[in-house]
């Protein structure tokens, strides 16, 4: 799947803008979309809509690498763009654009990946109107509350919904097979980039067998795409090079839509990205130490966790120690059934980063100043010189949330939950070290006060949130030894029925 350009350009634009809000010493940014243009080769012939690209070679006796469906990786094709790409324009584009992948990447496709035009509103209705169980709902509600992103008034799966159909310049489906490429104008627009990356994913899945990676929290989601899109990214990259010098590709003519910045949540958008961010400088380190060999060794032992695309030497030795949360509920609370589904949530240290640095986010956009909260505004942004990083534009490594090992979290709900939206659940985090694990109880509690939380006077480790808040609820935040485990549900008296022990007037220890 692919970001639109000008949805990420419009989001580098946003976060740099803030970084600079104070007039102190942050760089100056920069921020450019991609070519938009053909581009001339150096031995070309005019095509029918005015661009040029090189002559044909002759076609070869059986299918090579560089070719395919007639057509080979440097060759003109004919096309008239005034009223869109019809078929037979379109699979022109495909079988040149198969080849330089092949071409870009070295490996040959095993069949060909059929490719589909739609328009961003058909784009956005399929979203808004994708199916979903109210008990899978009710489970991404709690995700992301927990993550203090979006509130309990809040529909999570309509936010996401938001940022999947005004951020998305095409995806692969693999139950499909095929490849949608979404365009912003009312004729079908292509852009050679993106079609291009979506047919490395059609690739990947032919040759590694993509749809078998077990992505099945936001956590594991992210790790496996450090090296599905840091691989697509990287092909991208280096495609684009390719336009931009010795080939003529087709890009949309004139200013693209799409959904804009101020329909993204860039908290969400922020927890997802990181893999198109870090990926890229994953992949590209074992390129460098062993070619495409190096990386086509990494799908049979795939990133584990986000840790190790943000911090590539620890790949793959350093392996994530997932918790096993015991259910200790009582009276009306009780675990989450998603009839067969993940009952339960993980996050990484991608996750947790955000997280910590999103109210800095959502404080400066606020007030028009730029403000820290708990993680920097500025160390979230890659600067490269006086401008942002294209390739790698976010960083997601900070003192608080290095020394991540595991986190899980289990959502907890009681038989009115569906119609209230009052769930609870358990968090519990592990750490490299009882340091580490005290720097993230420390930071997560400054994140409460943040929020105005207030401590409870007779109950250790308790905290508030007034109803009438944003995230309105009871907390209890306790330490023992390498593990931090956060309890969360609507009253102070609600802990202790979703986790026996929590914000009682003892000193219960209620993380093993």
């Amino acid at each position: 799947m692919r970001a639109t350009a000008s949805v990420l350009v419009a989001l580098l634009v946003v976060l740099a803008g803030c970084s600079a809000l104070t007039g102190s010493s942050a760089p100056e940014t920069e921020t450019t979309a991609p070519t938009e243009t053909m581009q001339t080769t150096a031995e070309s012939t005019t095509t029918s809509d005015g661009d040029t690209g090189s002559a044909a070679p002759a076609d070869p006796e059986e299918d090579v690498l560089g070719w395919e469906d007639g057509y080979w990786y440097n060759e003109s094709i004919t096309v008239d763009r005034s009223d869109g790409l019809n078929d037979s324009e379109l699979d022109k584009v495909v079988s040149r654009a198969m080849a330089r992948v092949e071409e870009v990447r070295g490996l040959e496709f095993e069949s060909r990946v059929p490719v589909e035009i739609i328009s961003r509103e058909e784009y956005r209705e399929q979203v808004e109107s994708g199916n979903t169980t109210p008990e899978n709902r009710l489970h991404q509600n709690v995700k992301w509350e927990a993550m203090l992103m979006v509130d309990e008034s809040t529909d999570a799966i309509a936010v996401q919904n938001q940022n999947f159909a005004g951020g998305v310049g095409g995806y692969y489906s693999p139950s499909e097979g095929q490849i949608v490429i979404i365009s912003d104008s009312e004729t079908p627009e292509m852009n050679e980039i993106t079609l291009s990356q979506e047919l490395f994913h059609g690739l990947q899945d032919q040759r590694f067998d993509i749809s078998s990676f077990n992505q099945s929290t936001q956590e594991l989601h992210n790790a496996r795409d450090g090296i599905i899109e840091g691989d697509g990214n990287l092909v991208d990259q280096l495609y684009q090079e390719r336009c931009e010098s010795d080939w003529d590709c087709l890009m949309p003519q004139g200013q693209q839509g799409g959904g804009g910045s101020s329909d993204i949540h860039i908290g969400l958008y922020q927890v997802s990205f990181q893999p198109y961010s870090d990926g890229v400088l994953f992949v590209q380190q074992l390129y460098e130490q062993g070619g495409w060999d190096a990386v086509n060794a990494v799908y049979e032992n795939p990133p584990a966790s986000t840790e190790q695309t943000i911090h590539p030497e620890r790949y793959p030795d350093e392996e994530p120690e997932y918790p096993t949360i015991e259910d200790r509920s009582s009276g009306e609370w009780e675990v989450l059934d998603l009839e067969g589904g993940i009952d339960y949530a993980s996050f990484g240290e991608a996750g947790l980063y955000v997280m910590f640095w999103y109210p800095s986010y959502e404080t400066t956009q606020a007030t028009g100043q730029l403000t820290d909260v708990v993680i920097p505004y500025r160390n979230h942004l890659n600067y490269d010189g006086q401008q942002l990083n294209q390739t790698d534009p976010f960083n997601y490594d900070h003192p608080i949330t290095d020394g991540w090992a595991g986190d899980r979290l289990l959502p907890y709900v009681t038989d009115d939950s569906m119609s209230t939206n009052e769930t609870g659940y358990v968090w519990q985090t592990e750490w490299d070290s009882e340091g580490d694990a005290a720097e993230f109880a420390d930071a997560y509690r400054d994140l409460l006060e943040h929020h105005d939380a207030q401590a409870v006077s007779d109950r250790p480790d308790t905290f508030v949130i007034d109803d009438d808040a944003e995230y309105g609820d009871a907390y209890y935040v306790v330490q023992q030894g390498t593990t931090v485990t956060i309890v969360n549900a609507p009253t102070v008296d609600d802990l202790n029925g979703v986790r026996s022990g929590a914000g009682t007037t003892n000193a219960s220890v209620v993380a093993a």
